[in-house]
């Protein structure tokens, strides 16, 4: 008898604790789903950059300093925050905005940055700064063009532009690192590959060996060039390679505008450099992570983290989980199915 109620009370006890498992599971769904149908669908996020600083340096002075040398501290930097106000109230302090960049094949964070952009540019002043912190290993051309156009919005009004690279800013992500007034780059980050690449599989040989026939008719020499399923001809392939030519042309072209001093013809082989090297080509000024370079701007300027949040439908969420997957994967096959501007891929 006395087992069986033993072994009943650890029965019930696991019952009652997994039924509050569920409680807690189905509360925690039942808030976020809340939280998302009451989210409005575009919003912009401000973070003072400043105040998360203050908030890991309190974190840290709690636990490492004892009693007497956290006083200390507190009215040390008490004492410099007073003077620093009395600075500012002479002289306003400058504002950096940063803003991020994770590009994929597509360069589908151009929707947030177009945004972004538009919004800092109501508020921005001459002493103000904009840090885009960039990560792409480049894709589409027509994409990453839009991408560098929003970036030249602000280089055109005169405003102040950095670029940190603390991963990879290669061939398109070059193309919109190159509009900066600065590039700033990790040691090991990679640069560069300014080049064209296109590809396109043929299945005309398969397809005619089992007695296949592919139609496809134009209008216009050149509507298309090299094809998937037909037969290609010299000509063709000659056009083609035209066209690629043309689009490294201009990709040097514009690299040649925003940063001359970089030695193109030595630069625009398709090869990428590490941040050491490419400081060498000029294709970076300094060498510094993003992390270093706005913790010494934290003393003199008010930084804030801009990101414009939309709320994307699933069908939106599981394209882009594909393309993210895509461009892990290189995803390259998938593109040679578009039009032929779109094979070719920074």
């Amino acid at each position: 008898m006395h087992e069986f109620i033993v072994e009943y009370g650890l029965f019930l006890a696991k019952t009652v604790t997994l039924l509050i498992a569920i409680g807690l599971l189905l509360g925690g769904l039942a808030t976020a789903l809340h939280e998302a149908r009451h989210q409005p669908p575009e919003r912009l996020e401000v973070e003072p950059l400043n105040d998360r600083y203050q908030r890991l340096r309190d974190a840290l002075s709690a636990e490492v300093l004892d009693p007497d040398s956290r006083k200390r501290e507190h009215k040390l930097h008490k004492r410099q925050l007073k003077e620093q106000r009395k600075i500012n109230a002479k002289n306003p302090r400058k504002r950096v905005y940063v803003l991020d960049f994770d590009g994929d094949l597509q360069a589908s964070a151009v929707t947030e940055l177009r945004e972004e952009i538009t919004a800092v540019l109501q508020l921005l002043r001459k002493e103000d700064e904009v840090l885009l912190r960039l990560e792409s290993e480049g894709g589409l051309v027509h994409a990453y063009g839009l991408a560098a156009s929003q970036l030249k919005r602000l280089r055109d009004r005169g405003f102040p532009l950095t670029v940190a690279v603390d991963k990879v800013a290669a061939s398109g992500g070059y193309l919109m690192a190159c509009v900066a007034d600065r590039i700033i780059a990790a040691p090991f980050a990679v640069l560069g590959s300014i080049g064209v690449v296109a590809q396109i599989p043929n299945l005309h040989r398969l397809l005619k060996k089992h007695e296949v026939d592919i139609e496809l008719h134009t209008a216009g020499e050149y509507k298309r060039t090299l094809t998937l399923l037909g037969e290609n001809t010299d000509a063709a392939r000659a056009k083609f390679r035209e066209e690629l030519e043309d689009t490294h042309l201009l990709f040097k072209q514009f690299v040649s505008e925003h940063r001359p001093q970089v030695p193109i013809e030595q630069a625009a082989t398709g090869e990428h450099w590490f941040g050491a090297r490419a400081l060498a080509l000029q294709l970076v000024d300094q060498l510094r992570t993003s992390d270093d370079y706005l913790l010494d701007r934290a003393d003199s300027a008010d930084l804030y983290s801009v990101r414009f949040r939309r709320k994307k439908p699933l069908s939106e969420r599981l394209h882009f989980s594909l393309l993210r997957l895509g461009g892990a994967l290189r995803g390259r096959a998938l593109e040679q199915l578009a039009s032929p501007p779109s094979r070719f891929m920074l």
